[in-house]
């Protein structure tokens, strides 16, 4: 799956080899790097404020730094007026920071320089900041005097413009390392962190702009991708002409017992929300009542008598033979609850069903129950587990979703679908990340409904990870135009 440079994520070391390689193998100097980056930072920075405006340069000592200088130069010479704090000191500046220390000095402008946060006059009064302290080298947690500086910083109310990273945030994790800087825009040069999106970065990055810089495009190596509907609208493929309902096959929802009907109910339809031609919903037979009342455009195939009102080893044989019956896949777990007659049943149906199956919920649970199965030989599986499922599968408990995950899928051979902020599929050698705020999402009823539109997409994509981005990014579209047109809560059926 071809995706864009523009939208991989990096982590610190990819960053800094492929700033590295530039310099190194291609020949474009830092200092020219570091030119470019603050420019088009500053271009973005001018049209924000004003020219009466007053910006405090909060700066460290390395390359950071640097940008920081670069764009207080450009905005000097519009007329912005500007104080340079370093925070520890002018001395032992980087090589790049230096020059353009001396840059800013020649200007003929009144630039106030303060070596030390207790050289800020009392009475100083700032329009906005530039965080230039600290990079996406840090990792470890903040000491002071940054310390006190970014307490200071995140108690004032003028606009912050953070330079790659806010200083405090990991870059590879989006953990604050003790403290971070809460930046209203974070100006992304040449790459797009990884901890942007992961675990605090979406709180303390606030609107992030991408900078781009000269890189190569055969230097970009990540295997990991921010999800955009720009590029995934363009593997979108025109829905064929059915000649009848079965055509290109049916999906089979193995769902639903005794007080978690609801579950079914909105897995079933949000499958069919996404055009398939036929969905079959199997269930104990003690439940078709409800079924019959609520889904009137699925199929109904009940197994066992009208006493039974979850699954059990006893459906195992009908269950097998209808989902047989057609050419298709399987969504299975919404709902099944975790009667240990239902564990059997789904371990054994997950060890000996050899085609696509999405595996949700309650069926995750069965799966990671005794020790986690190892997939047929010519099935296909997503697995689609919220945090907690994740730890349970997995048993580690770790805010590292990413690495969590690219292992399981690597031992299962299976695609992992991620939820939570961010979510996260893991396919192949690929990873997809959301850019958008998922924590709406987080309540009972919609992941059922995310695992009906994956098992929808997938009969219509060929690849498990597409349709998993098709999934997430109906809901997010759905949810977009739900908040733009109404005051209510939104709820699992505002997006089938």
């Amino acid at each position: 799956m071809k995706i864009p440079h523009s939208y991989q994520l990096f982590t610190a070391k990819g960053s800094r080899k492929l700033d590295e390689r530039t310099i190194s193998e291609f020949g474009i100097d830092g200092f020219t790097l570091m030119e470019i980056a603050g420019t088009r930072a500053a271009d973005f920075i001018l049209q924000q404020v004003t020219t009466d405006t007053h910006g405090l340069f909060i700066c460290g000592k390395g390359n950071n730094a640097g940008d920081a200088l670069v764009v207080a130069r450009i905005l000097r010479e519009h007329g912005i007026k500007s104080s340079v704090l370093f925070v520890s000191g002018m001395e032992g500046l980087s090589k790049d920071c230096s020059k353009n220390l001396k840059l800013l000095q020649k200007l003929d402008h009144d630039i106030h320089f303060y070596s030390s946060p207790d050289e800020l006059p009392m009475n100083a009064s700032f329009d906005f900041m530039i965080d230039g302290m600290l990079g996406t080298g840090l990792n470890s947690e903040v000491r002071s005097p940054y310390k006190k500086v970014i307490e200071w910083v995140n108690d004032q109310d003028f606009p912050v413009f953070a330079m790659d990273i806010p200083t405090g945030l990991c870059s590879d994790s989006g953990k604050v390392l003790g403290m971070a800087i809460k930046a209203d825009y974070t100006l992304a040069f040449g790459t797009l962190k990884q901890g942007f999106f992961m675990n605090s970065g979406y709180e303390y990055c606030g609107e992030i702009i991408f900078c781009e810089l000269p890189f190569p495009s055969s230097f970009k190596n990540s295997d990991t991708f921010l999800i955009d509907v720009e590029w995934v609208d363009r593997l979108r493929t025109s829905s064929p002409q059915r000649k009848h309902k079965y055509d290109g096959g049916v999906l089979y929802v193995i769902a639903g017992s005794e007080g978690l009907t609801g579950a079914a109910v909105l897995a079933t339809k949000s499958a069919w929300s996404t055009g398939l031609g036929g969905v079959v919903l199997i269930t104990p037979k003690g439940l078709l009542e409800i079924y019959e009342k609520n889904l009137v455009q699925i199929i109904k195939k009940p197994v066992g008598d009208s006493t039974d009102s979850y699954f059990s080893s006893n459906h195992l044989k009908d269950v097998t033979s209808l989902v047989s019956e057609k050419q298709g896949s399987v969504l299975i777990g919404p709902g099944l609850g975790r009667n240990p007659e239902t564990v059997s049943f789904v371990r054994y149906f997950l060890s000996e069903f050899s085609g696509k199956v999405v595996i949700d919920a309650d069926a995750l649970f069965a799966l990671s129950e005794e020790s986690l199965l190892q997939k047929p030989k010519y099935a296909e599986w997503i697995l689609t587990p919220h945090p907690g499922e994740l730890k349970t599968l997995t048993g580690i408990d770790s805010d590292d979703r990413l690495t969590i995950a690219r292992n399981l899928a690597s031992q299962l051979d299976a695609t992992i679908l991620s939820k939570g902020l961010p979510s996260v599929i893991v396919s192949e050698n690929q990873t997809l990340v959301t850019g958008y705020d998922t924590r709406i999402f987080s309540r009972a009823g919609f992941g059922d409904v995310l695992a009906g539109k994956t098992a929808g997409f997938w009969l219509q994509e060929k690849k498990p990870e597409l349709a998993a981005v098709f999934a997430l990014l109906d809901g997010k579209e759905k949810a977009d135009h739900h908040i733009l047109s109404s005051n209510k809560t939104l709820e699992p059926l505002d997006l089938i």
